[in-house]
């Protein structure tokens, strides 16, 4: 039976490979007899890192095509599969998805991969390299890094999870991130989070807002919160001016608390906790233990703002240019997560309940996430001249920036998706200047159209599983840890739609 699976699963993806093949032939073909009669020359802008590091911007390579003005809008259906896949077989399949995620990963990944080579050969080889080599690379080291280093932090001691200590701990973590980043204080905080409330039996609406708070909206106040703001500061907007969307994160994350409050109270009455002893035996003080591994944290923070401060010049590897200080960086984060192997007792591991599977799944199905999104992203930077030119067209007033630019964030990679709505306001207001010229007029003149994108690329992250980088890092934790997770559209109806649309929808009333 498990054979046959694989024979009719491997029969359609031949055939859809086929199908693609030739369709991207024909295309390709057109598009080429078009240029050779019209010389026209095109250019490949790069995406960005999807994490907590910034990628860097790769300029124009001359005689490439531009994929993504030739990709038909149906290219993006590995990526629906992909995520199909992720949503589904954990429901229908548990055990075969246990055991082989990483395959149904690959096997998506090169339904896209070997029909896009075939068809675009050179121009394919470089996408996939430079989405691998400056996306998925330093993504999945900064995630290495920062699950290995809070993983040896401890918090030891008697702490009850009560609606006020969760809502406390939270609100510590939403102000963390931004400043230490959504990833570096979602692993921070996630483990004393799941330890405190390991008496609890409904624990998992409590991962979630942990997930919509702490690895999302948290992070909207600095540059080093989250990819998106971080890649607006590579390109000129001041450190400090995302401070101007405070008020829309303090009404945010305002109403969340408060939802998330009356939703634990309720439970824990429920649960007939009220009331309860505190703890059976003596209570214990509370202690942080491997506490030098917060200056492996500060170092991996540390080389992300340095990163993104310095320019060392830029080398190739394998076709792709990227800035030393990237490469220098993501070496960096290396070092810290050895070192924290390496100074970090067995027990103090053992204790936070630590493995890799995690990271190892994190990492298997985001290899198969990236590479099925390429031409999703490319259509999308073709801005007007892509399959997705009726969406950039109809970009116009500040609420469109911030639903438009959020929905696609929600499950594309939120950094590019920025920069693609930053120079859509950039082209529309000042046409003809330099960005050096036009981004502090951005910042001023009509600041609430980058409020807008800001505000729409960091929140609406928290409205999927694979919105944001720690997304699916946290909920992977918390069911390690024994705390039933939803599905990936349990996660959105039960829970995205709501509470965080209505909460958006409040937003956009008040602010766009």
């Amino acid at each position: 039976m498990k054979f046959g699976k694989w024979v009719l699963t491997f029969f359609l993806l031949s055939i859809f490979c086929i199908f693609s093949v030739s369709a991207m032939a024909s295309d390709h073909e057109a598009a080429a007899t078009h240029d050779a009669g019209h010389g026209a020359v095109t250019e490949h802008e790069a995406a960005h890192v999807g994490t907590e590091a910034h990628g860097h911007e790769e300029a124009g390579h001359g005689g490439h095509i531009n994929l993504g003005e030739l990709l038909p809008l149906w290219s993006c259906i590995p990526f629906a599969c992909m995520l199909l896949s992720i949503a589904l077989f954990p429901l229908l399949a548990p055990k075969f998805w246990h055991h082989h995620f990483g395959k149904v990963s690959a096997v998506w990944a090169a339904s896209l991969a070997i029909p896009f080579l075939i068809a675009f050969k050179g121009a394919a080889v470089h996408e996939l390299l430079h989405i691998v080599l400056a996306d998925y690379v330093p993504f999945i080291i900064l995630l290495w890094a920062l699950f290995t280093i809070s993983g040896g932090i401890v918090l030891k001691g008697t702490l009850r999870g009560t609606p006020v200590v969760n809502t406390i701990m939270i609100l510590i973590g939403t102000v963390l991130a931004s400043w230490m980043g959504t990833t570096g204080a979602a692993m921070l905080m996630i483990r004393p989070f799941l330890k405190a409330n390991d008496y609890r039996k409904n624990r998992t609406f409590m991962v979630v807002f942990f997930i919509f708070l702490v690895a999302n909206i948290g992070g909207s106040l600095t540059p080093l919160g989250d990819p998106p703001l971080f890649l607006g500061f590579l390109h000129g907007v001041d450190f400090f001016w995302t401070f101007k969307i405070m008020p829309h994160m303090l009404l945010t994350a305002g109403i969340l608390l408060v939802i998330y409050f009356i939703l634990d109270s309720y439970h824990y009455k429920k649960e007939g906790l009220k009331g309860a002893p505190v703890e059976e035996g003596e209570k214990e003080p509370l202690r942080l233990q491997g506490i030098y591994n917060f200056i492996f944290l500060g170092g991996v923070v540390g080389s992300v703002l340095i990163s993104g401060m310095v320019d060392w010049g830029e080398v190739n590897t394998l076709g792709i240019h990227r800035a030393v200080q990237d490469w220098v960086r993501d070496g960096l984060l290396i070092v810290m997560g050895i070192l924290s192997l390496l100074a970090t007792s067995k027990k103090l591991r053992e204790y936070n309940e630590f493995t890799w599977f995690p990271i190892v799944e994190v990492g298997y199905l985001f290899i198969g996430i990236f590479i099925t999104m390429v031409p999703c992203l490319l259509i999308l930077k073709a801005g007007v001249k892509g399959e997705l030119a009726f969406l950039i067209a109809a970009v116009k007033e500040p609420m469109h920036y911030f639903w438009i630019t959020g929905s696609l964030s929600a499950f594309l990679d939120n950094a590019p998706t920025y920069l693609t709505f930053f120079n859509t306001a950039l082209g529309a207001f000042y046409p003809g200047m330099s960005e050096a010229q036009a981004v502090p007029l951005l910042m001023t003149e009509t600041s609430i159209y980058l409020k807008a994108i800001s505000a729409g690329a960091v929140f609406f992250g928290a409205c999927s599983y694979i919105g944001n980088a720690p997304n699916f890092m946290v909920r992977s934790i918390a069911e390690e840890a024994g705390t039933p997770m939803p599905s990936f559209f349990g996660y959105i109806v039960k829970f995205s739609l709501l509470y965080l649309i209505p909460t958006f929808v409040v937003v956009t009333l008040i602010f766009f």
